[in-house]
């Protein structure tokens, strides 16, 4: 007795991808498996260094333990510091971000070039890393934490932004076009239209944002932008294992806690 599947065309085996896609799956997989090699080919790798590589870690392992905890009377003050850098690069983030937001989304920038302002930059800003900024902010402020504060607003202005924007491009239009309609200006329109849509992801991008500089502050020392980094930096010349243990666990402990008050206020906000 013929099979009902079969006569209507029907494989026997049920097959997941075509021969057609399975060959294409193949060809991406070589094809990443030869970019990886030919990299790897191209970077001066010292693989003489991985022979004993175990042996360091063991030996790091044993400098670093116990951590001289009387030490963190000298890291206290830099760690606070560390956390007023980034909050206050966050807040000033806030305040140039969020006009920002609106000048790149295409449903509230008023033209094609004012549009096209926004985008680069934000873009411009997502481009370079928080350590590149704090060298920049430091030949022009000097070392310290104003030019961590603002290293770190320069590079956040850019996610901030971006994900704001793309929460505006996303809103519902009909609310907006019924307070269009009453002959409400083009403020009015955004501020009670637009606004109101997309402050939960305001809120929510602010805190997920602080979060991240929370922990990207703690390096920024290492260039002189202030924080617990310049003490890091210090303990490691100083090959002084013990307080960089120290400022390790204070520096997890810190990003811990602000990775716990952050999903605790976004899920509030949400």
């Amino acid at each position: 007795m013929t099979d009902g599947t079969a006569e209507a065309g029907y494989p026997d085996i049920w097959k997941r991808f075509s021969p057609r896609q399975t060959l294409v799956r193949y060809l991406w997989f070589l094809g990443i498996v030869f970019v990886a090699v030919w990299s790897v080919r191209h970077l001066d790798i010292p693989w003489f260094y991985f022979l004993d590589a175990h042996v360091q870690v063991a030996d790091l392992a044993v400098r670093m333990i116990p951590p001289d905890w009387s030490y963190f009377d000298v890291i206290a003050q830099p760690l606070i510091e560390t956390i007023h850098i980034a909050t206050l690069g966050t807040i000033v983030t806030f305040f140039i971000a969020f006009p920002l937001a609106f000048l790149a989304a295409r449903n509230t920038t008023p033209n094609l070039a004012t549009w096209f302002i926004g985008r680069f930059i934000l873009v411009a800003s997502r481009s370079v890393n928080t350590v590149v900024w704090a060298l920049l902010f430091v030949a022009i402020f000097g070392p310290g934490p104003v030019a961590g504060i603002w290293a770190v607003a320069f590079r956040s202005i850019g996610f901030m932004g971006k994900l704001i924007a793309e929460a505006i491009e996303e809103i519902d239009e009909g609310p907006v076009e019924a307070i269009a309609s009453t002959g409400a200006s083009r403020l009015k329109v955004l501020l009670v239209g637009v606004l109101p849509q997309v402050l939960p992801v305001i809120y929510g991008t602010s805190i997920y944002r602080w979060d991240i500089n929370i922990r990207e502050s703690t390096v920024l020392g290492f260039v002189g932008a202030g924080g617990i980094g310049i003490q890091l930096y210090a303990s490691i010349n100083q090959f002084a294992w013990d307080e960089v243990s120290l400022m390790l666990l204070t520096i997890f402990g810190v990003v811990v806690i602000s990775e716990y008050v952050s999903a605790i206020v976004r899920q509030k906000i949400t």
